[in-house]
């Protein structure tokens, strides 16, 4: 084989036969034959015999050449597969199993190896390389050096391309002025860890030391999409190394990182750099900051997004940000993307990539419609360790990075004290996410030089790594080296580069201001806060009848051949009985045109859920099915009055990192009224860290504005302890400081308004999130439907008084306090005015901010009452109760207690069987229409 033709000549009778055979199985599928004989059936064809039917060996010397090349073809096909096992990709230690490709161990020599011509394993290298050994020899160079390629996995043509580029494509070399740049860099982030560490003894602040390439492999990627025309790069990571890339990739000044060790002043003087903080704050590894960069002349938005604590949570909201800053919705349908204007960025932690559910939900929705944002560049910043945790006990993988394989991932590990392999990496998969639009995952290995923080002592815990971590030198040592070796730099030279950095970082630190910041009480930080409620109260959310008569019109019109199923199609029709017939507009139909009005307004609307196309309870339907063709048609889309674009996508089966997406696209696009919809309002259970950490507090902890609504269906209608209850409760204790509405309602117009009202207060200080418990019976409930003058003579009333009642006002001596659908159903047992003239029922609309004023003018009105409530469906122990039981009292003289009206306190949120649920709610009823109080003597407890 030495002079290596078409290898069919060497074959003949039972054997050519074989071939034949395996020939015929290779055109049904390639996979079905040894993936040796498919790759010689690829480039020679069809097995032949030669024309003369001579036989060059013998049959036994044919067959043992043939095994030979099948063998040296899985070799290298084992390489390019697992080569990574054996890849230098560890700074402490080598790898185990170096005998993994020994020749011996396929049964190969040297020279049969050399006798399989280099074209067979890589066609491209046949004038570089001689023969097979010397092919193998430059495949295991390739695949077991610094990086680790994981890419087998992709899709085929993905897959092509990736082997072309790591064996092909030469990388390039760096220049000179490059290489220090790179140094420089190096001796920055280094530098700078070491002057805090020394400065601020024993101050947190997780060092990125030991992973120092993360700040240039960044870097690295902010020139490359500088160079693309990239607009902006949203940046999401956790606390290690936060202060080095807000310092050297944000460029935050290190005066303004300083001043906060040391509680002195600072006063940002540039126009680009722009950080926001809340009445409260938060600490310094958690802020992030944003900052307009020139980058080889052209300009690039670099933005790193605020983190809680819970770090993985961060990277659904920058999803968000960046499919807002990807997308224009000036015009009406779905909003234009546009993949090239941003990308977002993840740095991971290995023990957080492989640990947090949050990380598998993003994979799993990045290539979905509603969620995609033409591919995510993650790191994992892999030190190896969590907290004190080791990978043994933190996964059940060989690498942190295995849970990406499974969506069709690439992996590149890359050890991270090879500065030139980690740049290298950071181009090839940037090239990637440009070439396929899809994400992609550098796990960056290095190691934690310190504790888990500054305080942490980790040789009680881990004392074999940090035995390593201390005999181990830095990587700026490690490079000095390299350099000096291949004489790029003299020592004089890269120490001049050094001190250069340090007297940056320490003149920064000689200009910082003398005066001291002086701590506040929390009370002094909160009165900087100006709430401006009579301006939201002044908001005109009416519409005309002439504009909802148009909207309605366009939302009954579908294209001539699309096939609206029938039934469907006569429920949606008697939305004209409205303006024809003077019916009721129900709950539905009340949304509908409220997002008519407000695209027309030219703001656009954004909702998302499981089912949020049809409604969870059939009741919306705003996206309808061609029951024929199956296409979809959205009646929104074709409102000619409209000016803006309205999206509206039935969401993957999660709910923490769809709701931090869209809390991110809302903060990426302030002007646009975003809708969360959970499927059942205890959904929300699963997003309470999205809620928690970022809805409810980051005007707060980071003064981040958002005019997020979360839709979360509640009501008690005997279906059960599951999707009967939103949890009210939480989001009531989670309320202060004016930081959101959450509302309970009891009627489509007051849905109507109050979304109206929302909208009209996106990107402006009026701004906060809406959580709004929605209905699910009084979804068609005639008694919750509104007449058309509600809609364009209205407004959102934070209270309502129950129009039955209340007539004569001296004889109300009961007031009823009540909420959302049990006001419906309480109204419904009141008709008769004359039965009950000694009750008023109050509904109270919005329960926070709590309407005091209102409630106090109303009550005004009352002078003999002897009775007052509060009633709820819920358990004491749940609902508003809690919250407003206090806020109630405070309003009456202390004569007279507020008694509570529900269910007692229960662990779980209701009761399971109908029949108990009906006897209940009837008793809760019953105690409402009954006037208890002998006299005005009952005192408060």
């Amino acid at each position: 084989m030495n002079n290596f033709q078409s290898p069919w000549s060497e074959f003949s009778g039972p054997n050519l036969g074989y071939l034949l055979e395996q020939y015929d199985l290779y055109l049904q599928s390639p996979e079905i034959v040894d993936e040796s004989l498919a790759e010689l059936f690829a480039k020679w064809g069809q097995p032949k015999a030669s024309s003369q039917q001579e036989v060059k060996g013998s049959e036994a010397s044919i067959i043992q050449n043939l095994k030979n090349l099948s063998l040296v073809l899985k070799l290298a096909a084992d390489i390019r597969e697992r080569g990574h096992l054996l890849a230098d990709i560890y700074p402490l230690e080598d790898r185990e199993n170096k005998d993994l490709f020994l020749l011996e161990r396929y049964g190969l020599t040297e020279e049969t190896v050399r006798e399989v011509p280099s074209e067979l394993i890589c066609s491209e290298w046949k004038d570089e390389v001689a023969d097979g050994f010397e092919a193998i020899q430059k495949l295991l160079t390739i695949y077991t050096g610094k990086i680790g390629y994981e890419v087998l996995h992709v899709e085929p043509g993905e897959r092509e391309w990736l082997l072309e580029q790591i064996e092909i494509e030469k990388a390039e070399v760096l220049t000179v002025d490059r290489k220090k740049q790179l140094l420089r860099k190096l001796y920055e982030t280094e530098g700078f860890e070491q002057y805090l560490h020394r400065t601020y003894v024993g101050a947190k602040r997780f060092s990125v030391e030991g992973l120092e390439m993360l700040i240039p492999s960044i870097e690295e990627l902010v020139s490359l999409s500088a160079q693309e025309q990239v607009e902006d790069i949203a940046i999401s990571m956790a606390h290690r190394g936060r202060l080095n890339v807000l310092a050297h990739v944000i460029k935050k000044p290190y005066e303004a990182i300083f001043s906060q060790f040391q509680h002195v002043k600072w006063l940002n003087e540039s126009e680009d750099y722009l950080e926001t903080s809340g009445s409260t704050g938060d600490v310094k590894y958690h802020m992030g900051g944003k900052n307009k960069r020139i980058v080889d002349d052209r300009q690039i938005n670099v933005t790193l997004a605020y983190n809680p604590s819970h770090l993985e949570y961060a990277g659904a909201v920058v999803e968000g940000v960046v499919r807002a800053l990807q997308e224009n919705r000036d015009q009406k349908g779905y909003p234009v993307q546009d993949t090239s204007k941003a990308i977002p960025l993840l740095i991971h932690g290995d023990a957080a990539f492989a640990g947090q559910g949050v990380v598998a939900e993003m994979f799993n929705f990045a290539g979905t419609n509603a969620y995609q944002t033409g591919g995510t560049m993650h790191i994992i910043a892999n030190n190896r360790i969590g907290f004190t945790t080791e990978g043994r006990d933190s996964r059940s993988t060989l690498y942190s990075s295995d849970l990406a394989k499974g969506y069709g991932v690439p992996v590149f590990h890359v050890n991270a004290d090879d500065p030139e392999a980690c740049i290298r990496v950071m181009k090839l998969a940037f090239a990637y996410r440009q070439a396929f639009r899809k994400d992609v995952v550098i796990d960056l290995i290095g190691y934690r030089r310190l504790g888990h923080n500054e305080m942490d002592e980790p040789m009680a815990t881990n004392p074999l790594i940090y035995q390593l971590v201390r005999s181990h030198p830095t990587i700026t040592e490690l490079y000095k080296k390299q350099l000096l070796a291949e004489k790029s730099f003299t020592e004089d030279e890269i120490n001049a580069v050094q001190s250069e950095v340090m007297a940056e970082i320490k003149g920064a630190a000689e200009r910082m201001s003398p005066d001291h910041d002086e701590p506040l009480y929390i009370s002094e930080l909160q009165e900087k806060v100006v709430y401006n409620e009579k301006a939201l109260l002044e908001i005109d959310t009416t519409v005309e009848a002439e504009t909802l008569v148009s909207i309605n019109k366009s939302l009954l019109k579908w294209p001539e051949n699309f096939n609206t199923f029938g039934k469907l199609e006569k429920i949606l029709m008697r939305r004209l009985d409205v303006f024809e017939k003077k019916a009721k507009i129900d709950w539905s139909h009340a949304e509908a045109l409220a997002y008519g009005s407000i695209i027309k307004d030219g703001i656009p609307i954004r909702l998302t859920g499981q089912d949020s196309e049809r409604g969870t309870f059939s009741h919306r339907n705003i996206v309808l099915s061609d029951e024929l063709a199956g296409n979809k048609y959205c009646t929104l889309h074709q409102i000619d009055s409209a000016n803006a674009s309205f999206a509206v996508h039935n969401s993957t089966l999660t709910e923490t990192a769809t709701l931090g997406f869209e809390y991110g696209y809302n903060l990426g696009a302030p002007e646009t009224l975003v809708m969360w919809e959970a499927q059942f309002g205890d959904f929300a259970n699963c997003a309470q860290v999205i809620a928690d950490q970022f809805i409810s507090s980051a005007k707060a902890k980071w003064g981040q504005n958002s005019g997020l609504v979360l839709l979360l269906p509640h009501g008690y209608e005997g279906q059960g302890p599951e999707h009967s209850s939103a949890r009210l409760e939480r989001y009531l204790q989670l309320s202060a400081e004016n930081n959101w509405s959450v509302a309970n309602l009891s009627s489509s117009a007051q849905y109507f308004h109050l979304l109206r009202r929302q909208a009209a207060t996106l990107n402006t200080d009026l701004v906060k999130p809406l959580v709004l418990m929605t209905p699910k019976s009084l979804l068609r409930h005639q008694s919750a439907a509104a007449e058309l003058n509600e809609f364009t003579s209205g407004e959102f009333h934070p209270i309502i008084e129950e129009p039955n009642l209340g007539a004569n006002l001296e004889k109300v001596e009961k007031i009823v306090f009540c909420s959302g659908r049990l006001a419906v159903e309480l109204s419904d047992q009141v008709s008769k005015k004359d039965q009950y003239e000694w009750l008023q029922i109050i509904r109270i609309e919005e329960l926070y901010p709590f309407p005091e004023k209102q409630i106090l003018e109303c009550l005004s009105k009352y002078k003999n009452v002897k009775e007052v409530s509060w009633t709820q469906e819920e358990p004491k122990n749940m609902g508003a109760w809690s919250y407003i039981a206090p806020k109630l009292q405070g309003l009456f003289p202390d004569k007279l207690r507020v008694e509570y009206n529900g269910r007692p306190e229960m662990s779980s949120p209701s009761e399971g069987d109908p029949a108990v649920h009906k006897k209940e709610q009837q008793r809760i009823i019953n105690n409402v229409l009954t006037l208890t109080a002998a006299s005005k003597d009952k005192v408060k407890q």
